[in-house]
């Protein structure tokens, strides 16, 4: 099978959930154009951004929980774009922990690595490589960041990175989609699919950080990104 195509233990496609979803979406019905559309504006918007208890964790898992990061989310819609008879590889990056400022605060920010683990997905699409990010961060939370930001043109914190707040590139119209790009500090290159990426590279923390993010700071993050994405006006 094309690698670009197969599925891995991250990239569970034939899950019955994600088979599920397929039908009752209707997703193998639409041509190559609509379906990675479809598949894209899915994962972007109704899986809402939030912290999983790990960045390697199977695509059917981060359906289940219906959020995710970078990382997660980046798994899922790689698998849905598979499923889908669409190419697509991994990118791996690390991002200046700065982009998370807002999201996490306090001494669990000071405790946090410089560097984040970081990715984006490409897919491929009438034989040009497209690198598609802007997925990360669900429409209604990046709104409620504009409206509390309203004055902002370039922007880092809360799990946003971009020199234009107010227009990101987030649609996907055949081109590149970005959302936090400008946190980007190293690049970690490109990868068949997540499995390998994360066999060699994983979050600087060691077993008491991993055991509080797991436990403690995720939630709070959550918690965080959860008050930012109900604000009712534009103050925090």
């Amino acid at each position: 099978m094309n690698k670009y195509l197969e599925a891995t233990e991250l990239l569970d496609y034939d899950n019955a959930s994600i088979t599920n979803l397929f039908i009752e979406k209707g997703w193998d019905k639409l041509d190559e154009y609509t379906k990675i559309l479809n598949i894209y504006n899915f994962v972007r918007d109704e899986i809402l951004f939030g912290y999983n208890i790990s960045d390697n964790i199977p695509a059917s898992k981060v359906l289940a929980d219906f959020y995710g990061q970078c990382n997660t989310k980046g798994i899922l819609l790689m698998a849905l774009l598979r499923k889908a008879k669409i190419q697509c590889r991994f990118h791996g990056f690390t991002i200046d922990k700065k982009l998370q400022k807002g999201a996490i605060t306090g001494m669990w920010y000071k405790l946090s690595p410089k560097s984040i683990v970081h990715s984006w997905v490409e897919i491929k699409y009438e034989d040009i490589w497209y690198n598609l990010e802007g997925f990360i961060i669900d429409t209604k939370y990046l709104n409620k960041i504009q409206l509390c930001n309203a004055k902002a043109t370039k922007f880092c914190g809360f799990g946003i990175a971009t020199n234009d707040l107010m227009n990101p590139p987030i649609n996907w119209e055949k081109n590149d989609t970005y959302i936090q790009k400008e946190g980007i500090n190293a690049d970690l290159g490109v990868y068949d699919n997540p499995d390998l990426f994360f066999s060699k590279n994983a979050q600087n923390l060691n077993l008491l950080k991993k055991w509080l993010f797991q436990n403690i700071v995720r939630h709070l993050m959550n918690k965080n990104v959860k008050k930012i994405r109900h604000l009712t006006t534009a103050s925090t």
